[in-house]
């Protein structure tokens, strides 16, 4: 969006709104849109929050039709203010992902994909993980094509003797010798750092020369080899000048499997998007030595109306936010919007100035073309994914949807159940089903804090605020049904709970237990499903599944309650032992009646004799 002078003639709007335009701060910061319902639909950054803000209620602005529909909607705005346009980024990056703002272009993370990581200790190890942790650890990829992970990961390991175990070795654990070498020093796998066979210095050498490999610096890494393998036969070191030959025979055919897309020794990222309807995906070819060494790709959504410098633009920011590496070249299919910004950004994540180039002809252009090409084709991917995950819809999922008059077919379904037996240990739970099969991952328990006494109507209201409160702050995934165990009024107080949190029509029913009746919003009457409906006894499975694991949460609390309260008093018995008598015997019943020899078996002789002791005493003063 073009930079705007201040004075700009804004359009009308609500007086609240109107106000705070006209309060914006002249700095940095991120802006959040909000609706009428008070819900951030757009987050956005500005060097200079003032100009960019106004500019989206300029008087007779020519905007996209997509921004034109979200301006409309626009009730209210906050704006952080921040110290550098560079810190702005990285919270409006940390806002779309926490937010996940309705008119965001929507980069699906790459946190499904492995990174090789080479950790932060003073012997480093080298594996794969797809968690990434804030330690100084240095972390290679991520790799879209696990393929290639594999293959890169295999020839370090046949190459470089790097551990493969997980202990944290430091010198005073190896000079106390705590730990023996494995199999893999043996077998020329490791060099044994743990036993001191290799100093810190000289493993952390060959640590940089992992990373160079894994950086695609082959022919420098050929040529550091090259120099020492010289250095050791030129002083007749002639078995070690031998196993750095090897290592260089082994590189280069590891090199020799990569694509070389230039005879120059470049290091370039190339980077092209493309988009069809509202969804786009966008590729980054990583190019160094000039051979090709790595792909990326990234699903984007929510680009209807976006142009192709939009995309790009958004990938840049997001993708290079984070990247660890920055080439000193980067050629892009399109010119982003905010050009200063994109040339700031890279010279600052690389320390240094970064040539940015839009190619036009020749072979440049030629490789920008390749890398659209393979956009599209990634792109036609997710269109098959998509139709085929249409098509795979089970036909009880359908037959529910036709059913229930549901606006889309109920693949996930959430369902709760409260359970208070006698009144005591209030609890509630929630089961998940995916496409008709339960997801056992994604259960939870709940205890119920604000209610006193078997109030099952608060009880559920409790339990629906906490849930969909939780999962709209975080941006999870809302369900495309909600089932509540009960009738009309269970139902009656989530709805009202919905509705309250800003969850209006998220589709919710309430299932009967008498009759299977079938409830649903703002009708009196209920739903009778035949009684052989496949969706009916999904629907009963779902509610005995949600109220097993309620009754069972309650079962272990009660328990755990009855522990504490009576065999726990006992001298000599805490929480272990008793745990072990209720599992032995079943229950405090059962410990009553014991014998004591069969009690000293699960904890001794001295605290059986005081379990006997307590309970006879109980009997007698029963007695008395």
């Amino acid at each position: 969006m073009p930079s705007l002078y201040e004075d700009i003639e804004i359009q009308e709007v609500g007086f609240e709104l109107k106000e705070k335009l006209d309060n914006l701060p002249r700095q940095p910061g991120v802006y959040q849109f909000k609706n009428a319902e008070s819900k951030v639909i757009y987050v956005g950054k500005a060097k200079i929050l003032r100009n960019r803000v106004r500019s989206y209620f300029q008087k007779g602005h020519n905007h996209d039709p997509k921004t034109k529909v979200m301006v409309a909607k626009i009730a209210n705005l906050e704006v952080i203010v921040t110290d550098s346009e560079m810190e702005a980024l990285i919270l409006e990056n940390t806002l779309i992902k926490k937010l996940k703002p309705r008119y965001n272009i929507d980069l699906r993370d790459d946190k499904s994909y492995p990174y090789i990581v080479v950790t932060n200790e003073p012997y480093a190890r080298v594996y794969v993980t797809r968690k990434i942790k804030q330690d100084g650890s240095r972390y290679y990829g991520p790799y879209t094509d696990v393929k290639t992970m594999r293959y890169a990961l295999k020839s370090i390991r046949n190459i470089f003797q790097i551990r493969s175990c997980k202990w944290f070795l430091v010198e005073e654990v190896i000079r106390r010798k705590k730990f023996k070498v494995c199999l893999d020093y043996h077998i020329g796998k490791c060099g044994g750092p743990c036993e001191g066979f290799v100093t810190q210095e000289e493993y952390n050498d060959m640590i940089s020369q992992v990373e160079k490999l894994l950086k695609g610096k082959t022919h420098d890494l050929i040529r550091q080899l090259t120099e020492e393998m010289k250095i050791y036969s030129e002083g007749l070191e002639y078995e070690k000048a031998g196993d750095i030959k090897k290592k260089i025979d082994a590189i280069r055919v590891y090199s020799e499997k990569q694509k070389m897309v230039s005879l120059e020794l470049i290091e370039r990222d190339i980077i092209a998007a493309v988009s069809e309807d509202d969804d786009g995906c966008g590729v980054i070819f990583k190019i160094r030595d000039g051979k090709l060494v790595g792909k990326q790709h990234f699903y984007l959504s929510n680009v209807s109306d976006r142009s192709e410098s939009d995309m790009v633009g958004t990938l840049i920011e997001r993708y290079y936010i984070n990247a660890d590496y920055v080439p000193p070249e980067v050629y892009l299919s399109a010119e982003p919007d905010d050009m200063e910004f994109v040339e700031n950004l890279l010279k600052s994540k690389r320390g240094n100035e970064v040539k940015i180039v839009v190619p036009t002809d020749g072979e440049d252009l030629k490789l920008i073309r390749m890398c659209r090409a393979n956009a599209k084709f990634m792109l036609d991917e997710l269109k098959i994914q998509k139709e085929k995950s249409k098509e795979t819809i089970p036909h009880t999922l359908q037959a529910l949807q036709r059913d229930l008059h549901l606006p889309a077919p109920p693949r996930r379904i959430e369902c709760f159940d409260n359970s208070n037996i006698q009144g005591s240990d209030p609890v509630a739970s929630m089961v998940v089903f995916v496409d008709g099969k339960p997801r056992k991952s994604d259960y939870r328990k709940f205890k119920i804090k604000t209610v006193v006494g078997p109030d099952d109507f608060a009880s559920m209201e409790e339990i629906i605020e906490r849930r969909y409160t939780r999962v709209m702050n975080d941006g999870s995934q809302l369900p495309d049904l909600i089932v509540v165990d009960g009738g009309k009024g269970q139902l009656s107080s989530a709805v009202d709970t919905l509705r309250r949190i800003g969850l209006p029509n998220e589709p919710i029913i309430g299932l009967a237990k008498r009759l299977e009746e079938v409830f649903v919003p703002d009708d009196s009457e209920s739903i009778l499903l035949p009684r052989t409906s496949s969706a009916l006894k999904l629907l009963q499975h779902i509610r005995d599944e949600a109220h097993r694991f309620a009754i069972t949460f309650h079962r272990s609390l009660r328990e755990k309650r009855v522990v504490s309260t009576q065999l726990t008093g006992i001298e000599g018995i805490g929480e272990t032992k008793a745990t072990k008598l209720l599992r032995e015997f079943g229950s405090v019943k059962g410990v009553q009646e014991a014998s004591v020899d069969d009690i000293a078996k699960v904890v001794g002789m001295k605290a059986a004799r005081a379990v006997k002791s307590y309970f006879e005493e109980q009997v007698n003063g029963v007695m008395e």
